[in-house]
């Protein structure tokens, strides 16, 4: 067990090279504040993990985000800059977004600007497939937005590498976002498929469904409006009950996205 002294984290606080300005997010796990890098003067995101709960199998999660990020360079997928230890505390610096796709869900979104930031999910789950990482937690918290809306994935604490076959995992995860499978502690792509597929249709709707669910989910009228038959159809694939009758990946989830919206885009043309 990491011993270690908690000490609240106060405006104007100095860890290293990084002045601390305010807490954005106080999470179970951690919490995320605004600072300012003062050898590079620049504005930060720092992830600090909670020190009276940070064991060393807790603290494997935090180094597992910092690798993986090495792993998954992307546009639209959030960097890690630096990861270190800093007096007590684990450090994970990143660049600073404007807000959160949640933040952005609770304003009105034009259909176009919506489709945008479809794209951008799809493209870095769909990534993060292709390296055979399956991120776990895919929810609205964890897109973040930054300047001409470019939308990027973030906290892979809860990622696993997929081998020939996932090893059993913890049911971790966010729980209005969770696939039955990942529930019961067996994640897989096609769990992220379920995620990303809660998000999308809440994105258009305007409501999560809560599961079990039937089809169509309360929120059906609104997204009947603004969807085609065809990307309904795809929708709901990514959010059937049985992980076989999901799409295989995100690839294969943004492959279809991808067609669907190309035969779409020449018909309006």
């Amino acid at each position: 067990m990491l011993v270690v002294r908690k000490k609240p984290l106060r405006a104007r606080q100095k860890l290293g090279k990084y002045r601390i300005e305010r807490r954005l997010s106080d999470g179970p796990r951690a919490a995320v504040y605004r600072a300012y890098d003062t050898i590079h003067g620049v504005k930060v995101a720092l992830k600090i993990p909670d020190p009276d709960i940070m064991d060393e199998e807790f603290l494997d999660e935090f180094r597992r985000e910092a690798r993986l990020s090495v792993r998954m360079e992307h546009p639209n997928v959030l960097p890690v800059q630096n990861a270190c230890f800093l007096e007590d505390y684990f450090v994970i610096a990143m660049p600073l977004g404007i807000e959160t796709l949640a933040d952005r869900m609770t304003r009105r979104m034009s259909n176009e600007l919506a489709l945008n930031f479809t794209r951008q999910a799809l493209a870095a789950v769909a990534h993060a497939h292709s390296r055979k990482i399956i991120h776990c937690d895919v929810k609205p918290e964890n897109f973040i937005i930054f300047p001409d809306n470019q939308l990027k994935l973030t906290d892979f604490g809860f990622s696993k590498i997929a081998l020939r076959s996932v090893r059993k995992a913890s049911g971790s995860g966010t729980v209005g976002y969770l696939s039955p499978e990942q529930a019961l502690g067996r994640p897989m792509f096609q769990s992220d498929v379920f995620a990303l597929g809660l998000v999308l249709y809440q994105l258009y709707s305007g409501q999560l469904p809560e599961w079990p669910f039937k089809w169509p989910p309360p929120g059906y009228p609104r997204i009947r409006s603004k969807l085609r038959p065809k990307m309904l159809a795809w929708l709901r694939t990514a959010m059937e009950f049985k992980p076989h009758d999901r799409y295989k990946n995100a690839v294969t989830m943004e492959r279809a996205f991808n067609k669907i919206h190309l035969k779409l885009v020449r018909r309006d043309g």
